[in-house]
């Protein structure tokens, strides 16, 4: 196994010398830097950055080292933290409707052993596609919502997604609106996938209106969730050039193909720990 490491993903007003007091303290502590990434945001002077250490030899105690890290920079720069640890997985929850594509996708990635991740369970507002998860072993929960029972639904839900210490959620084509109120649980932890190149072709049936455009690119965009649907922080999007030759079908296709490159891609980065949120906004690191 791979030396564990830290990762600390950090953004500021800029200023000269945080690059170098950050960099130092790892140095001083006897950190071996592995990953090194930062961002200047001149329009409104921000500094991002992605900084991964070894913890073998390091001096400070992991149990101890997001407090370390908050007393020595968050009040000095106005800094805003966060501190990860590479082998501590991600616990992924996936929900789902009647679309199967994405999840396959997702499913067999997993599988595959390419994400350092968890999936404990897999959320759905239908039975049809329970077979896909007994497939591939993974706990399947059927929470039927209308709109007399919405608030507990979601209420029963947001109970699992704390009994399995869920830190995350993707929506692979999940086909309804997440509450407020798990949106909340789940600030810029929720990664959906937008059946479109947002902001064009909202709505429904968006390859039909793309056909009867005549465009000659569709889209796909995964992007984090907010109160304000389908406007959260985009971090992945993507486009298949097509012609006069397809039909409405074949968009359909072509679209799905690039739903699930879209999605997985943004899940990659998200468990990587490569994206930071300002504003409305993502910073994705390499």
């Amino acid at each position: 196994m791979k030396n564990p490491t830290a990762i600390l993903l950090l953004h500021c007003p800029d200023k000269q010398g945080i690059i170098t007091d950050v960099t130092r303290f790892i140095s001083d502590n006897h950190g071996n830097i592995v990953y090194l990434d930062q961002y200047v945001d001149t329009v409104d002077s921000m500094l991002f950055m992605r900084i991964e250490w070894e913890l073998d030899g390091f001096l400070i105690p992991r149990e101890g080292l997001r407090t370390y890290v908050n007393a020595l920079f968050s009040d000095r720069y106005d800094m805003s933290i966060n501190v990860f640890f590479s082998d501590e997985k991600p616990r992924m929850a996936i929900f789902v409707s009647k679309l199967s594509h994405c999840l396959y996708d997702l499913l067999a990635r997993y599988n595959a052993g390419e994400w350092n991740v968890d999936i404990p369970c897999i959320i759905s507002n239908h039975e049809d596609l329970r077979y896909v998860a007994e497939q591939f072993g993974i706990p399947y929960h059927v929470f039927p919502i209308t709109a007399e029972n919405r608030a507990q639904t979601e209420q029963a839900e947001l109970e699992l997604l704390r009994r399995e210490r869920i830190s995350f959620i993707v929506l692979a084509r999940y086909m309804q609106i997440i509450s407020d109120d798990m949106i909340r649980e789940y600030p810029h932890h929720i990664i959906n996938i937008h059946h479109s190149f947002l902001p064009a072709f909202v709505g429904a049936r968006p390859y039909h209106q793309a056909y009867e455009r005549g465009v000659k690119i569709i889209g796909a965009t995964s992007h984090y969730v907010t109160a304000d649907l389908d406007a959260g922080p985009i971090i992945e999007q993507d486009v298949v050039r097509i012609t006069h030759k397809d039909t409405p079908e074949s968009l359909v296709l072509k679209g799905k193909d690039l739903e699930k490159i879209v999605l997985s891609r943004a899940v990659t980065k998200h468990i990587e720990r490569k994206i930071l949120s300002y504003k409305n906004r993502t910073i994705i690191f390499g």
